[in-house]
């Protein structure tokens, strides 16, 4: 029941922080900033020199439980590319699991656990195989290989298919993904580059909240 209520809870949520830096100290400090602006789930790359230390210190700080709670964030793990990275991040903390594709062994262990698996996809028949390996939500990886006018096209044959676009996507074109039909959207480097180049990190806080702005617009229209 837990799995159903958080992949519920990571479609509520519409917007992912996927997150890469060259410390755990790093991205937990771009990972606060996110949340702070209101996006309420966070990927912490496993590219991150010691991630799982980031996963746990931010595992620990927030829960998933409560969306009300001031302390309400869901925190995964992404660029996860097996089953014993994907078991260590579960077992540091963290709630979901993103791959840039499709690995059996690694959805096998995550529906074990029943923790939610995103793989990346980007054709009918990748996606397919996710779906009959019980896939729940298809990353589709990269997004900047496509316009949003993708996701009608794939909800064609695959209208069961939830589907999160992630690489491209931008304060520009996240309604359009939304409007389209996207789970929802993950975005990366758009949300920290400027707090990187600057060292000013509360600019992270003030895109975010922008990007869910933009997102909330998105869902009244």
């Amino acid at each position: 029941m837990k799995k159903i209520e958080l992949i519920r809870k990571l479609r509520d949520a519409g917007v992912v922080a996927v997150l890469r830096g060259d410390s755990p100290e790093d991205v937990v400090r771009m990972a606060e900033k996110a949340i702070e602006g209101g996006i309420r789930a966070v990927e912490i790359t496993l590219t991150v020199p010691f991630a799982l230390e980031a996963i746990t210190t931010l595992a620990k700080k927030y829960q998933s439980g409560d969306p009300s709670a001031a302390n309400y964030a869901i925190v995964g793990a992404g660029t996860v590319l097996d089953s014993e990275t994907a078991r260590s991040a579960i077992l540091a903390g963290a709630e979901f699991v993103v791959s840039p594709g499709i690995d059996e062994p690694t959805i096998r262990l995550c529906n074990r656990y029943r923790v939610p698996v995103m793989p990346g996809a980007i054709t009918i028949a990748d996606i397919t195989k996710a779906l009959e390996l019980g896939v729940d939500v298809v990353k589709l990886f990269p997004g900047n290989m496509f316009t949003p006018s993708i996701i009608p096209t794939l909800k064609g044959p695959l209208p069961q298919a939830n589907l999160m676009p992630t690489g491209g996507v931008s304060l520009s074109n996240l309604g359009e993904w939304i409007k389209a039909g996207a789970f929802a959207v993950g975005i990366g480097g758009d949300l920290t580059k400027e707090a990187v180049k600057t060292g000013n990190y509360d600019l992270i806080a003030e895109k975010a909240r922008a990007y869910m702005d933009a997102f909330r617009k998105a869902k009244a229209d």
